[in-house]
């Protein structure tokens, strides 16, 4: 099994974290969308990251479609997603706002960093970054008041996809999202990348 993408990219991350959680051997292949764009292209010609290449030569793209995905190859018992509807539910909740977050971080460092100067709208930038941190304050108040894991008693996609996004904001935005302002969610971050699964896959 092979996944493909940087590190750098959250979404390519918490798919590496989870392969490590579900003891899933893999290959990971450190292309960029960018300057690796001819080599990426001749992978996937569509040029997404995470691409997921299975044994059998399955290609598979988009983070949460590859996590669906990988959790039919364990037991139930194992899967990152819960089974049980409450948690399930909850589990959907966290994934679904940190996933924002996720977005709209990206949004920022697109229009600051990749457009022109002369071309960049500051309202639309307003707008995504006050969206990050309406994800950011969802999250929060769902983490707070948990000690441990999240849901299900043991670490889930929950986990692992809120404390991605938490890391990769500080680490491409630095100071923009500030750890006192959303406690609980920084708290939760500093938990998991002490965990094995996060040191195994450093964010670089």
């Amino acid at each position: 099994m092979q996944l493909i993408g940087m590190m750098d990219s959250p979404y390519v991350r918490r798919v590496a974290i989870s392969l490590h959680v579900l003891g899933l051997p893999f290959e990971h292949r450190s292309v960029s969308v960018f300057s690796g764009y001819d080599t990426f292209a001749r992978i996937n010609p569509v040029v997404k990251a995470p691409t997921l290449i299975d044994d059998d030569g399955t290609l598979l793209v988009d983070s949460t479609l590859i996590l669906d995905y990988l959790d039919r190859k364990v037991p139930a018992e194992r899967r990152l997603m819960p089974e049980e509807n409450q948690e399930r539910v909850f589990a959907l909740r966290v994934n679904g706002f940190a996933l924002a977050a996720m977005e709209k971080t990206v949004q920022q460092v697109y229009e600051r960093q990749l457009r022109p100067a002369e071309r960049q709208h500051e309202p639309w930038f307003e707008r995504v970054s006050a969206q990050m941190h309406a994800a950011y304050a969802v999250l929060d108040e769902l983490v707070a008041g948990r000690q441990g894991w999240l849901c299900a008693g043991r670490i889930t996609q929950a986990d692992i996809t809120a404390a991605v996004a938490w890391r990769f904001t500080q680490y491409i935005l630095p100071g923009v999202a500030e750890a006192a302002r959303y406690p609980a969610l920084a708290a939760l971050s500093g938990r998991a990348e002490q965990w094995p699964e996060f040191v195994a896959t450093p964010l670089e």
